[in-house]
């Protein structure tokens, strides 16, 4: 089973769109794939592929510091400590929890000298699954309205679609991250074998494909390709010149189609013919 992580920093490269071609592909191929939607905060995979979420298999929960007011001294340790400014204390009083911009990190519990911070659990969000064939399952991550941190979530997605896979016997796992290079986005990509940089030639596409090599393959240690989207819609050749000398190899150069644009806009991508798309291993 090979895990491919389809990333780019940037959003509305076509992240996404790259994603579910890949899927296609493969299963056009006769092998069975778990796609995994891991923007969970805007997952769209199954709107492009015309379906619902699917049926829900687990709801996520993560730390919630609870402060016991029988043993906190307020001495305010844990306001001091948190990083994401989630304990607030009045003037003479225990602190108390501002659960919207928790991280569920569990530092504060750490800090206690006392032991006044207990645990409660909060739902952060869901697992959807959705089959939408014999050989293509979709497993979709969403929070539970607005979550401050992602990357609880992200793990826990991860874990059920590797159980998922294995159960299947799945060929491929391919995880379609959230846009950005930030915690979720991490989470997503660890572990992986294999991540394609997805980017357009455009300069913004350039500067955010140089971050996105800088962390998966400088920082994660993570083999990449790249996927050029709709390249003969700006400039390649900066694009080109920088793939050049990192020596990355390009996976796909998809130019700009109509019919792909007509497909994605009316939710039908999974009707959409990929026997066109070359793809380079």
């Amino acid at each position: 089973m090979k895990i491919i992580g389809v990333t780019g920093g940037k959003g509305g490269v076509g992240k996404s769109t790259i994603a579910l071609l890949l899927a296609l592909t493969l299963i056009r191929q006769k092998k069975t794939v778990v796609l995994v939607d891991a923007d969970v905060e805007c997952p769209n995979d199954y709107l492009l592929l015309n379906s619902l979420l699917g049926k829900k298999i687990k709801t996520i929960k993560a730390f919630l510091p609870k402060i016991n007011s029988q043993k906190c001294t307020g001495c305010g340790l844990c306001v001091k400590k948190c990083p994401d400014h989630a304990l607030f204390q009045p003037k003479d009083k225990i602190p108390f929890v501002l659960p919207e911009l928790c991280a569920h990190c569990g530092l504060c519990r750490l800090v206690c000298p006392v032991g006044a911070i207990e645990e409660e659990k909060q739902t952060i969000g869901f697992v959807f699954k959705k089959q939408l064939n014999k050989n293509l399952t979709l497993l979709t991550g969403k929070t539970n309205g607005i979550v401050e941190e992602t990357g609880p979530l992200v793990v826990s997605l991860k874990k059920v679609a590797l159980e998922k896979a294995r159960q299947l016997k799945a060929d491929f796992v391919i995880i379609d991250t959230a846009a950005g290079l930030h915690c979720s986005v991490i989470q997503a990509l660890l572990g992986i074998d294999q991540a394609l940089l997805v980017t357009e030639s455009t300069p913004l596409g350039l500067h955010d494909l140089k971050l996105s090599y800088d962390l998966v393959n400088n920082k994660l240690k993570i083999p990449v390709r790249a996927v050029i989207n709709q390249y003969d819609l700006g400039q390649i050749e900066p694009i080109e010149q920088f793939l050049k000398s990192k020596k990355i190899k390009t996976a796909l150069k998809l130019a700009y189609s109509k019919q792909l644009v007509n497909h994605y806009a009316r939710g039908k991508l999974i009707d959409f013919d990929t026997g066109g798309i070359q793809w380079n291993w």
